[in-house]
């Protein structure tokens, strides 16, 4: 099937139908549309009037009508919430199982920025896998925050991280008994899931809260086909972002506080409002609460039971060509079924993406050095299932070669990092730059980290060796602590 064809095919699934389920923020948003005012406040472009004609063009007139922020036209405001905003965040943490849920503007990583802020302080603990997202490690960086790492198991045949071994986390717990936290992702990027019960558990035992950055985890609470969501495991706070996988818009996330949280709210509430912007997008924050909307209405749960039975059938198909290998569920560990990493024989991850891409028209969610990820997603149709299953086979059939990916450069950096100083002081301390052929033996000044997945390469206080030198190809200068 052309992929043309299969991208009209998608006209189909934009049928209308009565959730049943409320939306204050969408609700509000659309009583504004249909009741303008003649504006005298920002935004600047006055409802689109002073907008850029072929940007008009392309994005429509009541996508710039509606790009409004809070404080106006009845709509609420974030911080502190009021009105619909209020509501909707309300009816976020109810079906989330939360105590108390912000939404977030500025992605997740406001989120984990917000709680770094808020909850630690210079000089304290913090157990974290070597594996977390930038953001967590920048949050440590400005509360002066000292992350002992863990190392998550290593996916070797797959150049991947692995699962977190809920023995390491207690390990790092008895030899660091001051430790205020611990502080954990899950799935991995790729779908790997730990057993974060049993992680809670321990954590419990030693009195430590436990923080989940359970970004790409959002749909998990929404059908019992998916793992447990770290709320209903003990986690105190978990981190969603709706963007990715959920349906809002890009860019918006959510942060939860567990019912009995360890966690003082309002400590998180105020780092929240430090972060955030004044002039939030109520096109943003209506677009969490249309998300979780969606997920609760009928219509939702059918798209994402759909989604589940596509990634089953993709799985099953993609088993029986030879040459191809799908990441599966271990007596170790549980995967996110929606999450696909495969890897071609003969093939380098980056060269099977630039295939599918360019050969196929098919974008894939990343590459590494082994493979691609695909995401299944809840707005995907049969067609595009069916016509990744046979690009694939087309690719195998194919016999591509991989003469120009012979010298592969590294993209998942599985070093265990040595760690000299503080990341906050050297982050904040005097630099010099070079290149980076003359940084082995030196300490990093800066985080280095590529997105996806924005896994840290090198972070600040880290020993430069020559070990990280194939991860960094796209990097010509590094930023050094002066000698």
């Amino acid at each position: 099937m052309q992929r043309t064809k299969i991208l009209k095919t998608r006209k189909k699934y934009h049928r209308e139908d009565d959730t049943g389920v409320r939306a204050p923020l969408v609700e509000a948003l659309e009583k504004f549309y249909r009741n303008p005012m003649v504006q005298f406040h920002i935004p600047g472009h006055t409802g689109g009037h002073a907008a850029y004609s072929p940007f008009k063009k392309l994005v429509g007139s009541r996508a710039l009508l509606l790009d409004t922020t809070d404080e106006f036209d009845n709509l609420g405001t974030l911080h502190p919430a009021t009105g619909p905003i209020k509501e909707a965040q309300e009816l976020a943490a109810e079906a989330f199982g939360a105590e108390r849920t912000f939404f977030l503007v500025g992605g997740s990583t406001i989120g984990n920025l917000a709680l770094a802020m808020g909850l630690t302080r210079k000089g304290q603990k913090v157990i974290v896998n070597r594996n977390c997202h930038r953001s967590i490690l920048t949050g440590m960086i400005i509360s002066g925050a000292e992350p002992v790492w863990v190392i998550p198991e290593k996916l070797d045949e797959w150049s991947l991280w692995g699962e977190i071994q809920p023995e390491s986390i207690e390990k790092a717990l008895k030899e660091n008994p001051s430790a205020s936290m611990v502080w954990i992702t899950n799935p991995t990027y790729e779908g790997v899931v730990s057993d974060i019960k049993a992680i809670s558990d321990i954590c419990k035992r030693y009195d430590v809260p436990l923080i989940v950055d359970e970004a790409h985890g959002c749909l998990w609470n929404f059908n019992k086909n998916l793992p447990v969501s770290s709320l209903h495991l003990g986690a105190d706070a978990v981190v969603h972002s709706l963007h990715k996988t959920g349906g809002s818009m890009s860019q918006s996330s959510m942060l939860h506080i567990a019912k009995n949280s360890k966690f003082d709210v309002e400590k998180v509430e105020k780092a929240v409002q430090l972060l955030q912007t004044t002039s939030p997008s109520m096109l943003l924050m209506a677009s969490l609460d249309a998300a979780r909307a969606n997920l609760e209405s009928k219509r939702g749960k059918r798209q994402l039971k759909r989604a589940i039975q596509y990634a089953s059938y993709i799985r099953k198909k993609l088993a029986k060509i030879e040459g191809v290998h799908t990441l599966e569920a271990t007596d170790k560990f549980n995967r996110d079924i929606t999450k696909i990493f495969i890897k071609v024989d003969g093939l380098s991850g980056k060269r099977l993406e630039s295939i599918l891409e360019i050969d196929f028209g098919i974008e894939v969610e990343s590459a590494s050095d082994e493979g691609v990820l695909f995401l299944v997603n809840i707005g995907n149709t049969k067609q595009e299932i069916q016509y990744l299953i046979q690009s694939v086979e087309k690719i195998v059939e194919s016999k591509y070669s991989d003469i120009y990916y012979i010298e592969r450069r590294k993209h998942m950096p599985m070093i265990t990092p040595e760690i000299v100083i503080n990341p906050r002081e050297a982050y904040y301390s005097e630099k010099e730059t070079v290149h980076k052929m003359h940084s082995i033996g030196r300490i990093c000044a800066e985080v280095i980290a590529e997105c996806p997945p924005g896994i840290s390469i090198l972070l600040p206080g880290e020993l430069i060796t020559e070990e990280h030198l194939p991860y960094l190809n796209e990097y010509t200068h590094i930023e050094v602590i002066c000698k």
